[in-house]
């Protein structure tokens, strides 16, 4: 009896230690009652590295799978994500008040994985081209971005935290679809699929832009500054244009950067590959005169 006493007791200052007054879980403490991980310190360091072997073993595994498996990781990997971002949504919603917006609404750049997996993996026609060109070039901007400077999680959130992990998990799986998307050749881009890009960045910040002269939020980053980035050099250059230059940019930008990378590999594997059908004609022709 006295044993079990003990038990109990050593098990009651275990789950003190690892909740809050309330009762909540260390992982879904409000942003007031922890310390900030910040950025480029042992705990992104640890994030970054674990998210980025994560992906390459990944790609690794998978990089020679059948488009259709493509498509079922796509289907799966929205799926998942949708359902942690509705554990987010309550968490904030919870935690702050339906009042701020800019916490639980998914208008963001990098929530846009979220609309280009459904029309990638459940769409057909022009909805699933809009998602595949997203999540091939603007998915792969938008996370890596995010690993190197988490600005929205490890500013405001310790490394282990429901909102850093998923943060994490929500960009490196965009990360690892995107390249996983061009590696098999799932998706070949062309310079007129820009246009589907930028259809997908306009509409959602045109609903952004609603919702923040509504509310006041900042969905997308679009009405107002975010003092402390590089955000923050063009809302001080660009002025009322703000809005405009800010959709201008992540409408163009992302898709080019992946675009031009993607051309100059192909054609250097193109030139290789050009080289070596040379040697071999000049060896057959050495061989034949021989």
């Amino acid at each position: 009896m006295i044993y079990y006493k003990r038990i109990k007791e050593k098990n009651k200052n275990y789950t003190k230690k690892y909740t809050n007054k309330r009762g909540e879980k260390m992982l879904f403490k409000n942003a007031n009652q922890v310390t900030p991980c910040g950025l480029f310190s042992i705990g992104h360091l640890l994030l970054f590295t674990i998210t980025m072997i994560s992906i390459v073993i990944a790609l690794e595994l998978t990089k020679n799978i059948k488009q259709e498996k493509v498509k079922e990781i796509i289907r799966k990997s929205t799926i998942i994500l949708w359902i942690l971002e509705i554990i987010k949504i309550i968490f904030n919603i919870k935690n702050y008040g339906v009042r701020e917006v800019n916490k639980y609404v998914p208008l963001y750049f990098c929530s846009l994985i979220l609309y280009a997996g459904i029309f990638s993996g459940f769409c057909k026609g022009t909805l699933k081209k809009v998602g595949d060109v997203f999540l091939s070039t603007g998915g792969i901007v938008a996370g890596m971005t995010f690993i190197i400077s988490p600005l929205t999680s490890l500013t405001t959130y310790p490394a282990i935290h429901f909102i850093s992990l998923h943060s994490f998990l929500l960009h490196g799986t965009m990360v690892y679809i995107g390249l996983l998307m061009l590696i098999t050749q799932y998706v070949k881009i062309d310079k007129k699929d820009i246009i589907y890009y930028a259809a997908l960045i306009v509409t959602i910040s045109a609903i952004a832009y609603i919702v923040n002269e509504l509310c006041g939020s900042n969905l997308m980053f679009i009405s107002q500054n975010y003092p402390g980035t590089f955000i923050e050099v063009i809302y001080n250059l660009s002025g009322k244009l703000f809005p405009l230059v800010m959709v201008a940019a992540q409408a163009v930008l992302p898709f080019y950067f992946i675009y031009e990378i993607y051309t100059n590999i192909l054609d250097k594997k193109e030139n290789k590959s050009n080289l070596k059908d040379t040697d071999k004609s000049e060896d057959k022709k050495e061989v034949y005169m021989n």
